[in-house]
């Protein structure tokens, strides 16, 4: 492993929806651990700065997320208040998108590397309050090279993107991408001993977690030094695939990856098992939330299966290293699932609900009728439904055979509006112009399972 300059000083991080008036004042973090304001952590990040209007922007009174959705042929984006398509960009290749992680970014992973993409929502801090602006979404032009471009991470402030071409893992600032620029000395280099589809975590200690592997095996994970010490290990994750943060311990970061025995957690500095009745369990599929315990994952018991389409859930408590099930009564998919803005586990499942869990309890809360009836495609590139939660706390649902873009509303378990897509969704972000928190999606932009 090598390494460059450490990271610059993190800032603290943005949550909840950005639909506050411009110039507001700024409320900071209650004394019992909630998440601080949008408006109250934008100033404490950036009190010293004040940005004007720049060319090709616009100020406003208040943000609107953004809906960044890939088609066959490129990217669109949808204002998801109005429903207007403020843009289309041409770009070819299959494509994926993930949360760059500083609220305005997105990561365009395709052949050749990871791009990055401006949604055009900008936050800006001035003293005690923030300015707003709008800007025309557009790729910036920056490229971090990596053949097969695989899993992108944000953790504790910090974005990880992983080359499964050939085991590079590149390290950066979420906040340094905020001027669409990636420069040498803003990032890490690291890498694994050999190129695999594996995953990375940096941690809040400074140390990053890892998998090891090779292309036709892995089984390992690690937590290592920024020096390359290893000071964390498992090799009783076989297929390790997908991870996910909880809710962390005074001890530090708690992180859950599947494998095909159960999944292993990393808490407290230790590798623990979570036991399994099933020979083989595989959750390639896990969806965190800062403040819960528990790791919402896909189910699945079939090892002979060619496409095994599972109706059980898993909610996996990583303090307890215990596992319920819940069977919905009808299959999901890898982006089926999402965690909503106070842990609930959601769940689009084929006869069209979206169903609302308590992630304790396993509970149902709603079963909210979503979309028509579907079924997984055969190839997992194909369009289909699609679940993501902004961090406005809304649900944002496609419907690839109908090309809509459904906002739902979690807690009140309603559908607040259904927009028209010219093109049928492949890929689904939400952008909201602040720094995403790192667990509470999970990461599933990233967790997609290419196996059975």
């Amino acid at each position: 492993m090598s390494i460059s300059k450490p990271p610059l000083a993190l800032s603290a991080a943005l949550s909840a929806a950005l639909l506050l008036s411009a110039c507001s004042s700024a409320a900071s973090g209650g004394s019992d651990g909630s998440k601080p304001s949008a408006a109250g952590s934008a100033s404490a990040a950036a009190s010293d700065r004040h940005h004007t209007e720049g060319e090709g922007q616009t100020e406003v009174a208040a943000l609107v997320p953004r809906a960044v959705l890939t088609y066959n042929g490129g990217l669109m984006t949808v204002d998801t208040e109005s429903g207007e398509v403020l843009a289309t960009t041409d770009k070819e290749g299959f494509l994926r998108i993930n949360n760059a992680g500083d609220g305005r970014h997105v990561m365009v992973s395709s052949t050749g590397g990871f791009s990055l993409f401006d949604s055009g929502l900008i936050v800006q801090g001035h003293g005690d309050h923030n300015h707003y602006f709008e800007s025309a979404p557009a790729l910036t032009g920056e490229t971090v090279e990596a053949p097969e471009p695989g899993h992108v991470v944000v953790h504790d402030g910090r974005t990880a993107l992983f080359s499964d071409g050939t085991g590079a893992i590149t390290v950066m600032d979420s906040e340094a991408i905020t001027d669409g620029e990636i420069s040498d000395d803003e990032i890490e280099e690291y890498s694994t001993d050999s190129a695999h589809h594996g995953v990375a975590v940096p941690l809040s200690s400074g140390d990053l977690l890892l998998t090891q592997g090779t292309a036709d095996a892995r089984d390992t994970v690690q937590v290592r030094s920024p020096e390359g010490d290893v000071i964390a290990e498992t090799t009783d994750c076989p297929g390790v695939h997908g991870e996910a943060a909880a809710a962390p311990t005074a001890e530090g970061d708690v992180v859950a990856l599947g494998c095909e025995n159960g999944p292993v957690v990393f808490r407290d500095g230790e590798f623990h098992k979570v036991p399994v009745e099933e020979d083989y369990q595989r959750s390639g599929n896990l969806f965190g939330h800062y403040a819960s315990s528990v790791i919402l994952g896909d189910y699945k018991v079939d090892a002979d299966a060619e496409k095994e389409r599972p109706t059980r859930i898993g909610l996996f408590d990583t303090l307890s290293g215990s596992v319920t099930t819940v069977d919905l009564g009808s299959a999901y998919w890898f982006r089926s699932l999402a965690r909503g803005a106070d842990g609930e586990a959601l769940v689009l499942t084929y006869d069209g609900q979206l169903n609302v869990l308590d992630e304790e309890t396993g509970q149902m809360i709603h079963e909210i009728d979503v979309v028509g009836a579907w079924e997984e495609p055969d190839e997992w590139q194909s369009p289909g439904p699609i679940v993501k939660v902004g961090a406005d706390g809304f649900a944002y649902v496609t419907d690839a055979a109908a090309r809509k873009l459904h906002v739902v509303d979690v807690e009140a378990g309603t559908v607040l509006d259904s927009f028209d897509l010219p093109e049928a969704p492949t890929e689904l972000v939400v952008v909201t112009g602040g720094p995403e928190s790192s667990s509470h999606e999970g990461h599933d932009h990233a967790d997609e399972e290419h196996g059975h």
